[in-house]
């Protein structure tokens, strides 16, 4: 199983991305994120295999919210 993290500040792309992927039987996703912090939170808490971020979001953009899971 390949878990994911969704982080994107608008509510819907998440939802959509979320119901994409649970028709993937091999992907599991594990938790979403509306802003950069609380993406790079929950990374720290779920482990995910793989992060897609947003570049755009509130307090820690995408790039920055990167920077910090790289050096973890």
């Amino acid at each position: 199983m390949i878990r994911v993290l969704i982080a994107d500040d608008h509510a819907v792309v998440r939802q959509g991305l979320r119901t994409y992927l649970e028709l993937q039987e091999d992907i599991d996703v594990v938790g979403e994120a509306a802003d950069g912090q609380a993406a790079v939170d929950a990374a720290a808490r779920l482990a995910p295999d793989v992060v897609l971020l947003d570049l755009a979001m509130p307090r820690l953009d995408g790039v920055a919210a990167l920077r910090v899971l790289h050096e973890r």
